[in-house]
């Protein structure tokens, strides 16, 4: 994920993301026996069989273009292949999870985005939108969507997740949802905590105006400590995921799901799932629930490379069509 802070905008957005397109190239060219970058899902499958990582790049933030389609395109022929439309901000054309809802979930320019991406063959990212957005964009989208990190609504229900009414017009699309690792989105009792936690640091201190313990650095640090010790955090566990990923192919059906850990991302791991040297521990686990060796490949990267593959068989067939000019 070539990610930038959400609070980082305009023409200081797209810079950003240049320099960390640049950090990606970098760390392929300094370590060419273990990583190569793909631009297509048959690149993947061929780097794959020589042993090294397949190595893409994704935006995480439909704000780091800067409402401009040009800038889109160009990251596109820098090798980006999917952009998040929202991180934890609205920007000025589609909504995001973590903010009050707007009158227009997508804007006129969005679709215009949502188009451009299908049209130049970049997947459309769904995580981190709202609802409302998610369901714009599903409803009108040429190709293949996805979740890069995003679970089950149902079974916590955390705006992050996805409904199953969403759940159902992903599976008619063809999509995909890759689930999340984040405790909080995983477990109902540690988004409970994780709430109450901030509350509680919320009251012993929130400058530069309130607190109980403002400017009292040491008494708000023994105060929280204090807290902790009384509300010991809850533990997220393997199964817990697996439940998740149980549940989206019970709505969805198997070829609709993929793991989207988000372990750069998250602060803590559930128990058993500490780093990607755990992947086959989860198989392993759908394995002893009854699912088969086809389902489990196809979570493990074979419906990505699926949706990969169609919105690149999509951008194909939009070629004729004259790169957008439109703006805000």
């Amino acid at each position: 994920s070539v990610w930038v802070p959400a609070n980082i905008t305009g023409p200081a957005a797209v810079k950003a993301t240049l320099e960390q397109i640049d950090i990606v190239r970098g760390i392929v060219r300094r370590y060419p026996n273990d990583f190569e970058l793909a631009a297509t899902a048959a690149d993947v499958r061929r780097i794959q069989k020589t042993g090294k990582i397949a190595s893409m790049m994704g935006i995480e933030g439909g704000s780091q273009i800067d409402n401009d389609l040009p800038a889109l395109r160009q990251f596109y022929n820098l090798g980006v292949r999917y952009m998040t439309l929202t991180h934890v901000r609205h920007n000025d054309w589609a909504d995001s999870a973590n903010e009050a809802p707007r009158k227009a979930p997508l804007t006129a320019f969005g679709s215009a985005v949502v188009h451009e991406m299908n049209r130049i063959g970049m997947i459309v990212d769904l995580s981190h939108v709202s609802e409302g957005t998610m369901k714009a964009v599903l409803a009108q989208t040429r190709a293949p969507v996805m979740f890069s990190h995003s679970s089950a609504r149902a079974i916590t229900d955390h705006p992050r997740n996805v409904s199953d009414d969403v759940l159902k017009l992903l599976a008619a699309n063809d999509g995909v949802v890759m689930v999340n690792y984040a405790p909080g989105y995983v477990s109902r009792d540690r988004q409970e905590w994780e709430a109450a936690r901030a509350g509680a640091i919320a009251t012993y201190s929130t400058p530069p105006y309130s607190g109980l313990y403002i400017g009292q650095p040491e008494r708000a640090d023994a105060a929280l400590a204090a807290w902790d010790k009384a509300n010991p955090m809850p533990a997220v566990t393997l199964a817990e995921v697996a439940d998740h990923i149980d549940h989206l192919a019970k709505v969805a059906g198997h070829d609709h799901v993929g793991i989207g850990s988000d372990l750069d991302g998250i602060d803590n791991n559930p128990t058993g799932l500490e780093g990607v040297e755990t992947y086959p521990a989860l198989i392993a686990e759908l394995l002893r629930r009854g699912w088969t060796d086809v389902d489990c490949k196809k979570l493990a990267g074979g419906n990505i490379l699926r949706v990969l593959e169609a919105v690149e068989k999509v951008s194909a067939g939009m070629q004729g069509e004259v790169p957008s000019a439109m703006q805000p």
